[in-house]
């Protein structure tokens, strides 16, 4: 048996935490043969829901989970840790302003950024989902100077997720059928959603996505906004935001970083876009199409990009870039 690793999920007392912790647990994520001490840290007031938590999981009886800790200590959480899921934030509250929700969670994952640079293992890849997840994503990355920017990323897999079963469905194909539709972007209703380099596998035939949906007018209009408003349609219906479908996206972006994508795929996370061939802005966490060989990802590079394309990637930066600098004056405060 191998060497367990640590892994910590923050918000662990939170219902995505509660859908995540058992795929984890039972070794979904990070392999079949690898033995799991997993550490859920959540603010003080969530500590008895988390012995609840903990109760459970030990209750599940799984051989791959070593020890759960619970904690609300930064210190305890972060200690020598190889992989950190960042599901704790700040919730936006009715008549909340974006900005008052971006001042609260800069506060938070500056605190969080810190303690991965403290006490975290140099190598630890660290995955950010609470929102606004690409800018907490920054956040933290600038607040842990001594981790490679290259180990954050932030979860647009949901989106991507969500944008290959409206295709799988319209196609009439189960979503496994369904490759390379990217997320552009951030996480939020002003993200991408784009199959202009999708593949369809219909009746054994691979044919572009625009060819297998054969609705032009759909694939630019009502699929991107279903994309990008899903999550507040199931706010909607559920009057909770989506659990076990983020719950499953994570473990499929953590399963990739840990194991690779499969030849000749890509799928989409938020990462650095330092470098990238698109003309995004450098000094963001911006969702793009990644490949992932060894633990370590890169941007497809070269993909053509119509005119379409184009205007609805800038918008997407445009908006990261304010978040941004909003972000970053509540930081240097």
């Amino acid at each position: 048996m191998a060497e367990p690793i640590r892994v910590v999920v923050t918000g662990a007392a939170g219902q995505i935490a509660y859908s995540l912790l058992y795929s984890i647990a039972k070794g979904d994520v990070f392999g079949k043969d690898q033995p799991i001490i997993l550490i859920l840290l959540d603010i003080p007031p969530m500590l008895p829901v988390l012995d609840g938590v903990v109760m459970e999981l030990q209750d599940c009886a799984l051989p791959l989970l070593r020890e759960v800790i619970p904690t609300d200590k930064v210190e305890v959480g972060f200690k020598d840790i190889d992989a950190a899921i960042l599901v704790g934030s700040m919730p936006r509250k009715e008549g909340m302003e974006r900005k008052d929700l971006l001042k609260a969670n800069v506060a938070i994952f500056k605190t969080q950024g810190a303690a991965l640079d403290k006490y975290a293992k140099k190598t630890v890849k660290v995955l950010v989902v609470g929102n606004p997840a690409n800018t907490n994503c920054l956040i933290a990355s600038k607040s842990a100077p001594s981790i490679p920017k290259e180990n954050f990323s932030c979860l647009t897999r949901l989106d991507h997720n969500r944008a290959c079963s409206q295709v799988a469905m319209r196609c009439s194909v189960s979503s496994n059928n369904v490759k390379n539709v990217i997320i552009w972007g951030n996480h939020s209703s002003t993200q991408y959603p784009d199959v202009h380099h999708a593949k369809v596998n219909v009746g054994g035939a691979e044919k572009a996505a625009y060819d297998a949906v054969k609705n032009d007018a759909w694939l630019r209009g009502d699929f991107i906004s279903t994309v990008q408003q899903r999550g507040a349609a199931v706010i909607k219906a559920r009057k909770l935001s989506s659990a076990m479908s983020a719950a499953k996206a994570i473990c499929d972006h953590m399963r990739d970083i840990w194991f690779g994508t499969k030849e000749g795929e890509f799928i989409s996370m938020g990462v650095y876009a330092t470098g990238n061939s698109y003309g995004i802005p450098e000094d963001l966490i911006y969702s793009f199409p990644i490949q992932i060989k060894n633990k370590t990802w890169k941007i497809v590079d070269g993909l053509p990009i119509n005119d379409f394309s184009r205007a609805k990637m800038d918008a997407t930066a445009a908006e990261l870039v304010e978040e941004r600098d909003t972000a970053l004056d509540f930081l240097s405060q």
